[in-house]
């Protein structure tokens, strides 16, 4: 039995146990996650999009492999044990590729699988959820759920001729939100009816079964349903625990199987208890990350401005922004406000798709000047506590070392913290 699955068991038999995966390429926001994984000696769940990296590279420009590779280093540098790591691919399947038809959508879908599973990545979420261009408007769910058992069978052939063995855990499931948070403002949320759950492992059971795929249903752990949770770029869907009540009582009598929740950013430390509690063993957290990465990078540029001159600071506010009108096509179609309300929503959206701008060379350049410009003398003690309040009190306290890369990474552990108390400190 894998990590996940004693995991998964233990949740199932009311043990308050649960795992968050950190959903980010950004190296910042993985140190965070491993120095947090470390304090609290636990494993560390963390997995790459497709949208991210693919066969042909991604946003990141990386391939599966790469990006475990990139992972370890970053691991071994912090001294964190690589057999408590666990790597993930989310969302695999035909996304990035919806423009084309379902058969050659789902053959590129088929490279990326083989790619995450030679590479090592053990959790696989088999996301055939969206339509293709010559698909029906409303994909059905027995089209869903025989293109996920065609992706688990490369899965598992592929583990089989690269290792010997399939050791791989798969996440299901029809009702899956869109990578990253929803797309356009978000009026209600309905939280999914225990009859579609029902009908989901069914319709996705009897698909395995075809495909000779028994010994790998036993190994699905994560069923992706919606809880009521969502954030769009001004507003947050708080978790609910007396609309899930039925899905909780449903899932007790599943075996093996929980829920996993995407787009969990944002909520309060009670909303990812009552979540762990009410078996969504898995919380999924990715803009949130870079968000809080931003925040902190945003209040070092103030300081920066109050301390050094105009000639050598970084502008780094001015320069991501300028990048982002440039390029547009990262946030220009999740933006649809007036002109006056742009910067705003490209600044500061809790969709924060400005974290597809950070690895941009311009902006990485901007990012070494500050931390180089701050690097020279501890931040003033006033300056600190009106920009950044919480490292403030933490650099008083002796707890923190006041220097700018510290002080960014503490401000991202305090998202990582309140998964970590939810998941393993109840």
């Amino acid at each position: 039995m894998t990590i996940l699955q004693q995991l998964i068991a233990a949740n199932k038999r009311g043990e308050k146990q649960g795992i968050y995966a950190v959903c980010s390429a950004h190296p910042l926001v993985l140190e965070a996650a491993i120095l947090q994984a470390k304090h609290d000696n636990s494993y560390l769940l963390i997995e790459a999009t497709a949208n991210q990296v693919n066969q042909f590279g991604g946003y990141t420009g990386m391939l599966p492999a790469d990006f475990m590779a990139f992972v370890e280093k970053l691991a071994a540098e912090q001294a964190f044990a690589i057999d408590k790591l666990i790597l993930g691919g989310d969302h695999l399947g035909p996304v990035c590729w919806c423009d084309e038809s379902a058969e050659s959508a789902m053959q590129k879908a088929e490279q990326l699988i083989a790619s995450y599973v030679s590479a090592g990545f053990k959790k696989i979420h088999l996301d055939t959820s969206m339509r293709c261009a010559d698909d029906e408007l409303i994909l059905a769910d027995e089209t869903v759920a025989t293109r996920a058992a065609q992706l688990c069978a490369v899965a598992e052939q592929t583990a089989l001729d690269a290792f010997g063995h399939s050791d791989l855990v798969y996440v299901i499931g029809t009702e899956v939100p869109p990578p990253g948070g929803a797309d356009e403002q978000i009026d209600t949320l309905a939280v999914t009816e225990t009859d579609h759950v029902a009908s989901t492992l069914a319709l996705h059971h009897d698909a395995f079964l075809r495909q000779g795929l028994s010994s790998a249903w036993q190994r699905v752990v994560g069923l992706v349903v919606q809880p009521g949770v969502e954030f769009d770029n001004t507003q947050v869907f708080d978790y609910d625990s007396a609309k899930a009540q039925q899905l909780k009582q449903y899932i007790k009598a599943v075996d093996g199987i929980a829920f996993e929740a995407h787009s969990t950013d944002y909520q309060t430390p009670i909303a990812y208890q009552q979540l762990v509690n009410d078996h969504f063993a898995i919380l999924k957290v990715g803009p949130e990350l870079t968000f809080a990465l931003r925040e902190a990078l945003f209040a070092l540029s103030h300081i920066e401005d109050t301390l050094i001159g105009t000639e050598q600071c970084s502008h780094l506010r001015t320069v991501i922004d300028a990048d982002m009108q440039q390029f547009p096509k990262n946030w220009q179609r999740f933006y649809q406000v007036d002109q006056s309300m742009q910067q705003l929503y490209r600044r500061f959206s809790f969709s924060d798709r400005i974290r597809y701008y950070w690895g941009q060379a311009g902006n990485q350049n901007a990012v070494e000047i500050l931390f180089s410009n701050l690097q020279k003398q501890p931040i003033p003690l006033p300056l600190l506590s009106q920009y950044m309040p919480l490292q403030y009190l933490a650099v008083r306290n002796n707890t923190l070392q006041n220097s700018p890369k510290s002080l960014v990474l503490h401000h991202i552990m305090q998202v990582t913290s309140r998964y970590a108390d939810a998941c393993f400190k109840q």
